[in-house]
């Protein structure tokens, strides 16, 4: 009979192996999606298309909002750059109401998979690892990972992709890390969707730099931002106060 795994361990070692060239193989086809495609996501290459977007999405509005949709999905679910000049640039070709729709659900979509890419091949064995130095870490996961996460996703000094992956590596749950990642995303993905669609064309970002996308009303937005958070805290102990 063999003996059973040891606590703590949800796989056997000899899984292991077999973690790590799974991680080989989806970091070679990141960096070779980001060689053949990441080209094509410059401000420079989205201006000489940007009459060849716009005359495909009004043919193929659908087809185009489904492909966009995809296109979201690879970029952030495999951690690579670019996912917030893809964000102004759906709400420039599909308005403030239909790119919010598309740049929040494929967000959160991306994310999970991420998320869920390192924990299968990462966390068993970071958790081992430093077992004692993240006895603390995890408690505090456990007990309010869903404030934690919902702060991270509402401050933008903190990369998006780099959330994904270290939540992975904690014990917070899926579903968890799922809708507070779609709630705390949205107000985020409300400024930059707003943004591209206030641009007359693309051309303005290549003309006049980041002063056609952040404006003053931009900056005001992140600013509030950065104090969700804080409101939300005192909420959440108003309401533990309260009979």
């Amino acid at each position: 009979m063999d003996d059973p795994i040891p606590e703590g361990d949800s796989a056997p070692s000899g899984a292991r192996p077999y973690r790590w060239l799974i991680a080989l193989l989806l970091l070679f086809l990141a960096i070779a999606v980001y060689y053949l495609f990441g080209r094509h996501l410059s401000i420079d290459a989205l201006v000489e298309r940007e009459e060849a977007l716009r005359s495909f999405q009004q043919q193929h509005w659908l087809v185009s909002y489904f492909a966009a949709f995809a296109i979201y999905v690879v970029i952030t679910g495999l951690s690579l750059p670019g996912a917030a000049l893809l964000t102004i640039l759906y709400g420039w070709l599909f308005g403030p109401v239909a790119g919010v729709v598309l740049v929040s659900f494929a967000s959160t979509l991306g994310a999970t998979i991420a998320f869920s890419v390192s924990r299968y091949l990462f966390r068993d064995a970071i958790q081992q690892r430093y077992q004692q130095r993240l006895e603390k870490l995890n408690a505090s996961v456990e007990a309010e990972g869903a404030y934690y996460l919902f702060t991270l996703r509402l401050i933008p000094i903190f990369p998006f992709f780099l959330v994904n992956l270290l939540m992975g590596l904690t014990p917070i749950r899926l579903v968890t890390f799922w809708w507070v990642s779609q709630l705390g995303m949205l107000a985020g993905t409300i400024v930059y969707v707003a943004a591209g669609a206030s641009l007359p064309s693309l051309a303005a970002i290549q003309e006049q730099g980041l002063g056609a996308v952040v404006r003053w009303p931009t900056l005001a937005a992140f600013a509030l931002l950065g104090l969700l958070p804080l409101l939300t805290r005192q909420v959440v102990k108003w309401l533990r106060r309260s009979p």
